[in-house]
């Protein structure tokens, strides 16, 4: 069936602090694609020598956190033990499940240089029989994942299947993932087998379906249909979507199918930091960290 957009806008830009986050989803008449919730542009931006991202722990509920990035480099800790860093191409996929704690910062040798950070963090809703499962974490070199060429353009796949490719990340309901690289006069259709698509625009110059999109805007196609993306300029985008999970609450850093999920997680988070995050509760901090983020109004 041929393409029809049915939703397009643009990220809400948000100051960190010298960091500028663009937020895409979730908007107000489009909460989810397929089963991604949350999509988040980090950068592009510079850090001078001495300064760098500090993301303090924090906890998540119900979904998996996805990280990729273009330039830069990011440490993650969690409460699972996990202690790493990932740069470009790499996958970082943290399964928060019943519950997990992390944190984000800027390794030491790049906050001591300066560095250039730039990448895309998303949030992948959980099925409802997965919601509450035990958390877990994989990292995923960039050289794991299938990369190949169509239509002029280059992908990498980063999560799920797309055209018959199949990516190697553990993942929990249909749910397809991809970095595109579309040279100018590059052409691709979506035929992708997944009810729900969207096309981000990172950087550059596309049409879907003779459409423009700016960069900064996703495109959300009808239900079941396919686009055609053609690049006017070199362009960098993203494509995503998937199956439809159906409604979720959100609130703070916690996804749930019920509100009394959502509750319950915000009373354990603040009992936990009341009580110190013992070792034996539901949310506890990451070895080697002693800060946290309180609990929001």
């Amino acid at each position: 069936m041929a393409g029809q957009i049915e939703h397009k806008f643009a990220g809400r830009t948000r100051d960190l602090g010298g960091f500028e986050v663009r937020r895409v989803l979730p908007f107000a008449k489009r909460r989810m694609v397929g089963p991604f919730i949350f999509f988040d542009q980090m950068g592009p931006a510079q850090f001078a020598p001495g300064k760098g991202i500090d993301v303090r722990p924090h906890p998540h509920i119900g979904l998996a956190t996805v990280t990729y990035l273009f330039e830069g480099a990011m440490e993650h800790r969690d409460s699972l033990g996990e202690d790493l860093v990932i740069r470009p191409g790499d996958v970082n996929w943290m399964t928060a499940g019943h519950g997990v704690v992390h944190s984000e910062r800027t390794p030491d040798t790049e906050r001591a240089a300066g560095h250039h950070m730039y990448g895309i963090q998303t949030w992948v809703a959980l099925p409802e029989d997965k919601q509450d499962m035990a958390p877990a974490f994989f990292h995923h070199p960039g050289a794991s994942l299938p990369e190949f060429e169509r239509g002029g353009a280059r992908f990498r796949l980063i999560l799920g299947n797309a055209w018959g490719i199949e990516a190697p990340v553990e993942v929990f309901s249909p749910i397809f993932y991809l970095h595109g690289e579309m040279p100018a006069g590059s052409a691709v259709d979506l035929d992708i087998e997944h009810t729900e698509k969207a096309v981000y625009l990172v950087e550059g110059d596309v049409t879907l379906d003779g459409e423009a999109i700016a960069p900064g805007e996703m495109a959300v196609l009808a239900d079941d249909t396919t686009g055609r993306l053609e690049a006017q300029a070199d362009s960098r985008v993203m494509l995503c979507g998937g199956a439809t999970l159906g409604p979720r609450h959100i609130n703070w850093n916690f996804v749930a199918a019920s509100q009394d999920g959502i509750d319950q997680a915000r009373r354990d988070w603040t009992r936990a930091a009341e009580a110190g995050f013992p070792a034996d509760g539901r949310f506890t901090l990451p070895p080697g960290e002693s800060e946290h983020i309180p609990l929001p109004d």
